[in-house]
């Protein structure tokens, strides 16, 4: 055997023999210089009394070379079958062999009952494995996802796959939507399969508040007008399933089944909003358990760029080039960081005191232009409301411009307050990933509570009442006969003017500077370049457009599609500009963390439309002359009413779950199972901690070894 493979063997043989029991006594060694180990050393000084615990920290040195006795353990007992098969033990292919030699063997000896539960178990996964195989070759956009990892990396591939995930959950959420509300609806409403449906008139209720006349198109019509409608979602549809408003009957009768619509329109609601935060959450804790495991210090750190940092997909020149330039950009920044933290240990009270200065200096600044953004929504907002009515008087552009007034303010809102907190974090002095962490999480403040406070200006309008007529409403009945149809239409409006956005930004900004970068050489055009694909930036632009979806589908049940319909051709514009009119960014998100980042986002949106449809649901008065509830006073009524048409047994019982002596109980076990939990991911996390010093001590061990064995050739 050369000098090479004797120190290569070395330590895997020390791994199985007394060394990784550290607490025998110094005899049992077989050698008295394996005594000074670092390992032995470093367990003696630890004095650990417990021997169950060394054997604990001591099992995974010797897991990797498992003896054929330990392969015998391995095998089934008696009649029990396999927990699992040969090539998932982690034992090298001669004893896989074995093991399987003698699982066979003990087939002969097992009743005809497990034998066919063997068999079955085994026919069903080798289907389950068929179907997997067959389904992700039917996955949305496989080959381009993979194209598009293949020349610009994990980090760039991470987003159109989280763009595939949106798809595919508005098209779910579309299905929920259009099986349980639209269908029902339209099937009673022109007798398809013997169907009828019943409209109950609103009791104690005023006349003046049943009335609405949807602003449909009748006579000679002009093409801009359609036009109009189509963008702004009034005229010929706001009598379409597209909106709230068309859906006014109380139950659709099916033969003899009765078919309670303004209930199963609430649970539809509920059951999207509970379906994209389980999913959300599902995906999430994947990323979650990474970054929990992956806590790491600055050596390892280097370490993992240095000798793991390597994307092992790309194929293209240009794209190994940049990889190359972000991993020195990584190594930079964390040296920048290490710079900062002594540079923050060395600061005197006068330093800390400017510092903290001008931090809250400019955050001050920050809350200023928050609050004008907002401002200016508002005013936007109520200029638009207050001048709907005198639109006829109005010729086509200025119409429009009326109608969309509040989408440009917000858009443009989003577009210049990311401009200026990147201007103004260079002067806070933090390091550069909390700089980046802090520009984003200001990004997604203002796009998400720009959307609030557009809703909160069309709720203070539809419930300000200054009359007895309208009190006796409880909203704005004269502006606002169906407002549940008129905050439809707003969502709509940003839907679309968001998605004509992203197009003319692509079609009239990217390509045309694509082109005076390529065909002209002056320095200044050469000097701007290319714009790089920022992908926070683009992630941030789906997350508002998704946020967007999530609020209004009450209102639009039809909402869904058209956003399955935005980020389908979004997809493909997005890959288009990233090959020929974008480059990549040179200093992009790590790859690692961004689908946790984007679903961390994407669970903040979700969170924060729970508040305006929680408002809308349970405390403003529902509309009384549109609506499946326009029988009730709010949307939440018909709950219990429909509770008090069930036995009095189980009213007893619901009332008893939603009474304060069930919820308390019930939080508390709640809080119990979450310590349980946590504390149960502190452990796990103490245990990765011992295993990643054990394999620092497996180290010193090898190096010391190798020195022993050169030192002893050297003295032969």
């Amino acid at each position: 055997m050369s000098e090479r493979g004797a120190a290569a063997e070395a330590p895997g043989w020390l791994a199985g023999s007394e060394l990784s029991r550290p607490e025998e006594p110094r005899g049992a060694a077989p050698a008295g210089f394996l005594q000074q180990l670092p390992s032995y050393q470093s367990a003696l000084r630890r004095r650990v009394p417990a021997a169950g615990t060394q054997e604990r920290r001591a099992a995974p040195r010797g897991s990797g070379r498992l003896g054929s006795a330990e392969a015998r353990g391995l095998e089934p007992e008696g009649d029990e079958l396999p927990a699992r098969p040969a090539r998932e033990y982690p034992l090298s292919i001669a004893e896989k062999r074995k093991l399987r030699d003698c699982q066979q063997a003990d087939i002969k000896y097992v009743s005809g009952w497990n034998k066919w539960k063997r068999t079955s178990s085994k026919s069903l996964k080798k289907v389950l494995n068929e179907v997997k195989e067959l389904s992700s070759h039917l996955e949305l956009w496989r080959h381009d996802i993979h194209s598009i990892e293949g020349k610009f990396g994990t980090g760039i591939q991470s987003y159109f796959s989280f763009l595939r995930f949106l798809v595919l959950l508005n098209f779910i959420i579309f299905i929920l939507m259009f099986s349980f509300v639209t269908l029902p609806s339209v099937i009673s409403k022109y007798g398809i399969f013997n169907s009828s449906f019943a409209k109950i008139p609103p009791k104690n209720i005023e006349p003046h508040c049943t009335v609405y006349k949807p602003s449909g198109n009748k006579g000679l019509v002009y093409f801009y007008t359609y036009l109009k409608d189509l963008l702004s979602g009034t005229g010929f549809l706001e009598a379409t399933t597209l909106f709230y408003g068309y859906y006014t009957i109380d139950a659709a009768w099916l033969s003899i089944l009765r078919y309670n619509l303004p209930l199963a329109y609430l649970l539809a609601t509920f059951a999207y909003l509970a379906l994209s935060l389980l999913w959300i959450i599902k995906r999430s804790v994947e990323g979650f358990k990474q970054n929990l495991v992956h806590d790491e210090d600055q050596f390892q750190s280097y370490c993992n760029k240095v000798f793991a940092g390597w994307d092992f997909c790309i194929t293209d020149p240009n794209a190994a080039q940049l990889k190359h330039r972000s991993l020195q950009y990584e190594l930079q920044t964390d040296l920048e960081e290490e710079r900062l933290k002594q540079k923050i240990a060395d600061r005197t009270m006068k330093e800390k005191l400017r510092i903290y200065s001008l931090r809250i200096f400019i955050n001050i600044i920050v809350i200023a232009v928050l609050s004008g953004c907002f401002y200016s929504i508002y005013r936007a907002t109520v200029f638009s409301q207050e001048n709907s009515n005198d639109i006829n008087n109005m010729n086509f552009q200025a119409n429009l411009l009326v109608q969309y007034l509040p989408s440009m303010v917000i858009t443009l809102a989003n577009f210049i307050a990311p401009q200026i907190f990147s201007f103004l974090i260079r002067f806070e002095d933090y390091s550069p990933a909390f700089e980046i962490r802090l520009t984003l999480m200001r990004c997604v403040f203002v796009r998400l509570a720009n959307i609030g406070v557009l809703l909160f200006s069309l709720w203070s309008h539809i419930s300000y009442c200054a009359t007895d007529e309208c009190k006796a409403c409880g909203y704005n009945y004269e502006l606002y006969p169906c407002w549940e149809s008129e905050v439809g239409q707003e969502m709509y409006k940003l839907m679309i003017f968001d998605f004509m956005i992203i197009l003319a930004m692509t079609l009239f900004v990217d390509f045309p500077r694509k082109l005076l970068v390529t065909h002209c050489s002056c320095k200044p055009v050469q000097w701007c370049g290319l714009p790089e694909f920022g992908i926070p930036d683009n992630v941030l632009e789906i997350i508002y457009g998704q946020t967007i979806c999530w609020i209004g589908t009450f209102f639009s049940p039809l909402l869904p599609a058209i956003a399955t319909i935005k980020y389908f051709i979004i997809f493909y514009i997005k890959k288009i500009s990233l090959i020929h009119t974008r480059k990549p960014a040179a200093k992009p998100i790590r790859a690692s963390s961004s689908n946790f980042f984007f679903l961390v986002v994407l669970l903040i949106g979700l969170l924060l439309a729970f508040i305006p449809l929680g408002i809308s649901i349970a405390y403003i008065p529902s509309s009384k002359a549109c609506g499946p509830f326009r029988s009730f006073n709010t949307s939440w009524a018909v709950v219990p009413d429909t509770v008090l048409g069930f036995p009095t047994g189980l009213q007893q019982i619901l009332y008893g779950i939603a009474s304060e002596a069930f919820a308390v109980p019930f939080f508390l076990v709640v809080c119990l199972v979450m310590f349980y939990f946590i504390a149960l991911a502190g452990a796990h996390k103490r245990v990765v901690e011992q295993l990643r010093e054990q394999l620092v001590m497996e180290s010193r061990d090898k190096l010391f070894l190798i020195r022993k064995i050169t030192e002893a050739q050297r003295h032969l």
